[in-house]
């Protein structure tokens, strides 16, 4: 089932990953406007009804905002975003170094942060909206080498909470996916012995970003939902 998102204009962060990218799909199979911000350049392959906000750094302000402003002025609003940008390392703690811990919060959290807070004004501005975190599964115990990460993604986990308390009475609703390992090619490359049928596809968690994007889910927020497969 499809749920609809019929002009409604969503932007994604982390947009032209793998994730960012079945994300896209999955919107725009539900009718949505569809913006993808990152800070690479765009794939030269990507659908040309999809605005491409390229060379974004996120963790600035004044980029965020400007991504969030051109968005806004292309399609006439703004009424939800997916924060699917961040980044992993493996590092244990003994020979790793702070400056991995400071990088991945930069990436996950700061991020993250940075354009909830650039969206917001504009969210406001239409009434209410959605919001997503893609966070994860691994941020509720860490294991060896997953510190760093697991630290980070806790973080957005925590800013869900916050930010969903926040404006709960403002009609804004604010949830978290939480994948255990998705199903990308570098995941298959770091792991070749593993089992990709039993990690989540992108595609999938993507119908579970636009479920929390629908109208159908505005009783839910604050929400930090596992999507595992069979991890």
């Amino acid at each position: 089932m499809t749920h609809s998102l019929n002009h409604k204009t969503i932007a994604v962060t982390g947009g032209f990953g793998v994730l960012g990218r079945a994300v896209a799909d999955a919107l725009q199979a539900a009718g949505a406007h569809v913006a993808l911000i990152d800070k690479s350049l765009a794939p030269a392959d990507l659908n040309r009804d999809v605005l491409a906000l390229p060379n974004v750094e996120l963790g600035q302000v004044c980029d965020a905002r400007r991504a969030m402003d051109q968005i806004v002025t292309h399609f006439g609003g703004l009424d939800g975003l997916v924060n699917a940008a961040g980044g992993f390392r493996y590092e244990t703690i003994e020979t790793g170094s702070v400056e991995t811990w400071d990088r991945l919060y930069a990436i996950n959290v700061r991020t993250a942060l940075l354009a909830s807070q650039a969206a917001l004004p504009h969210l406001v501005a239409r009434g209410g909206g959605r919001i997503v975190y893609v966070g994860a599964n691994a941020a509720a115990q860490a294991g060896t080498g997953m510190g760093a990460y697991a630290a980070a993604k806790s973080g957005v986990a925590r800013l869900t909470e916050a930010m969903a308390e926040e404006f709960k009475d403002g009609g804004i609703t604010v949830n978290a996916v939480l994948p255990s390992i998705l199903d990308t090619p570098a995941n298959r490359a770091d792991m070749p012995q593993a089992d990709p049928a039993r990690w989540v596809s992108p595609a999938a968690l993507a119908q579970v970003i636009v479920f929390l994007l629908s109208d159908a889910s505005a009783p839910i927020t604050g929400a930090l939902i596992p999507v595992k497969g069979r991890v």
